[in-house]
C-alpha cells in the first residue's frame, strides 16, 4: 500500500503528465498526412524559386525567383532575377492582363498565356498555375483531379502541359500536404521543348485587399 505521501507524490507526476499532454499538439498519423483534405484557396500568396529551360536559337536556361499574390478576381506575378531584382510583373485582372517588363510600358492583351509567351519568349502558364500550384489540375479529359503524394502525382492538363509533383510538404496549419516542388514539361513551336521547374518556398493566405 502506498502512504500518504506516496499517494501525493504519484497524483502529482499524473497530473504532470496530463498537463504536458494536454499541451501537446495533436498530429495526425504519418500515414494520415497525405490523406489529410487539402482545401483551394482562392486568395494566396506564394514565394519560390523559377527556372526554364527552352529551344531558341540554342538552348537557353533562366533562373530566378517569382511572388504570386492570388485574390478571387484578380492575380499579381512578378518574375525577379536570382539576386531579388524586379525583371517582370504580371497582373490579371477580369478580361485583361498586363504584362510589364523592367523599364518598359506595360503591354495588355485579353489572354495572358499567349501575352506572356509573346513577351517572354518562352510560355508560362500562369492561368493554369492558379491552381496547379496548389496541387489541382483539369485533366485532358476535363476531369477536375486533387494531387496527391500517395496518388496520382503526374498529370497531364487540359491544355497539353504535363505536370509532375516531384515533392511535396506539410501545411503546418492543417496538417494537409501542399506541392514543394512541380515540374512542367510540354513542346511548342515557338520555343521546341519547354520545362519549367517550380519550387515553392513560401506559402500564406491573403489578408490584405488589392490595391485600389
Amino acid at each position: 500500500m502506498l502512504s500518504a505521501l506516496g499517494r501525493y507524490v504519484a497524483l502529482v507526476a499524473l497530473a504532470g503528465m496530463l498537463g504536458a499532454c494536454s499541451l501537446a499538439p495533436v498530429r495526425p498519423a504519418t500515414d494520415q498526412l497525405a490523406k489529410a483534405p487539402r482545401v483551394y484557396r482562392d486568395a494566396i500568396d506564394i514565394g519560390g524559386r523559377l527556372s526554364v529551360r527552352y529551344q531558341q536559337q540554342g538552348e537557353q536556361l533562366v533562373n530566378g525567383n517569382f511572388s504570386w499574390i492570388q485574390r478571387p478576381d484578380d492575380t499579381e506575378v512578378t518574375l525577379l532575377s536570382p539576386f531579388g531584382q524586379s525583371v517582370a510583373r504580371i497582373t490579371i485582372n477580369p478580361g485583361l492582363a498586363s504584362f510589364e517588363l523592367a523599364g518598359k510600358p506595360p503591354q495588355t492583351a485579353s489572354d495572358v498565356d499567349e501575352l506572356a509567351a509573346r513577351t517572354l519568349g518562352w510560355p508560362l502558364p500562369v492561368s493554369g498555375l492558379r491552381s496547379w500550384l496548389q496541387g489541382f489540375v483539369s485533366t485532358a479529359a476535363g476531369i477536375p483531379v486533387a494531387a496527391s503524394p500517395i496518388g496520382q502525382t503526374a498529370l497531364t492538363s487540359a491544355d497539353g502541359w504535363r505536370i509532375v509533383y516531384s515533392s511535396w510538404t506539410e501545411d503546418e496549419s492543417t496538417f494537409a500536404m501542399r506541392p514543394r516542388r512541380i515540374d512542367l514539361l510540354r513542346n511548342t513551336p515557338e520555343a521546341g521543348e519547354v520545362e519549367l521547374r517550380i519550387v515553392i518556398d513560401t506559402w500564406q493566405p491573403v489578408t490584405r485587399s488589392a490595391p485600389q
